[in-house]
């Protein structure tokens, strides 16, 4: 083998539950509106991946929105602002995250591959540990449970520093960093694992570059499934991926390839 890959570190929302990583979006549009910001999804999905405080301080820095933000409260949005409106999505994610929180196809059988393996599985998110509260029960009852769970705001940076994802490898034991697997349906999320040193695989068909539930997606024609997909896969690859595929299901082949040698670091 060319890698010998010991460990696996999955995003969430989009990546491993949450089919087209819906929850955030409904939050975060949810908190900007009571605000008397309207917030489009793709405004909303131009910075995912990003811990939530940077997340809503890129969407206030957008010039629309900014200027929403003026014209509702007479000045540009400030960091205490940013702070409130960060305390108050809080619950909002929550229970978006909840309602949303069903694991990906392919990703339990995904999950055991890697254990039949010795592979050893983390996890890292933009969503703070109190966010995360909804979910981790939720993903246990269906039978995910990575080794460890780095969370937004437990390390000095968020992506795309690679900070969380070094915290992770050093609880683990993992080195060099070219055993280690980042998968993610962020581009900022590629970028952590590029600062990181790791292997980055994207996942397009599941997250939020296509922005749809397995089902609105099966429902589409062809030729536009394929188009979202391909756009998505596209800004992956742009964003430094090593690799890009439809779903988690498919990493199994992925991870195969990255050991064989085949995949050009």
């Amino acid at each position: 083998m060319a890698h010998r890959i010991q460990t696996i570190v999955f995003d969430w929302a989009g990546t491993m539950v949450d089919f087209g990583c819906r929850a955030p979006v409904r939050a975060l549009q949810e908190v900007l509106r009571r605000h008397g910001v309207a917030a489009s999804e793709a405004e909303v999905r131009a910075d995912m991946g990003k811990a939530k405080h940077a997340h809503i301080a890129a969407l206030l820095a957008m010039p629309g929105l900014a200027a929403q933000w003026r014209a509702r409260h007479g000045r540009a949005a400030s960091g205490a602002d940013i702070d409130r409106l960060h305390d108050e999505v809080g619950p909002l994610m929550i229970a978006a995250a909840a309602e949303c929180a069903a694991l990906i196809p392919g990703a339990l059988e995904t999950v055991r591959w890697a254990r039949a393996r010795g592979i050893k599985i983390g996890s890292n998110t933009g969503y703070t540990r109190a966010m995360m509260e909804a979910i981790v029960p939720i993903a246990a009852a269906q039978g995910y449970v990575p080794d460890m769970i780095v969370c937004s705001g437990e390390t000095a940076e968020g992506r795309p520093a690679p900070l969380m994802l070094w915290k992770i490898m050093a609880e683990l034991g993992i080195w060099p960093a070219n055993a280690c697997v980042k998968v993610d349906d962020a581009p900022v999320g590629i970028a952590e694992a590029r600062n990181a040193g790791t292997w980055a695989v994207g996942v397009a068909a599941s997250g939020n570059g296509v922005g749809l539930d397995a089902a609105a997606l099966a429902a589409l024609p062809p030729a536009e499934r394929g188009s979202r997909i391909g756009e998505a896969r596209a800004a992956l690859l742009d964003a430094g991926a090593h690799m890009v595929i439809d779903s988690v299901a498919d990493l199994p082949a992925a991870i195969a390839e990255i050991e064989a040698g085949v995949v050009i670091a």
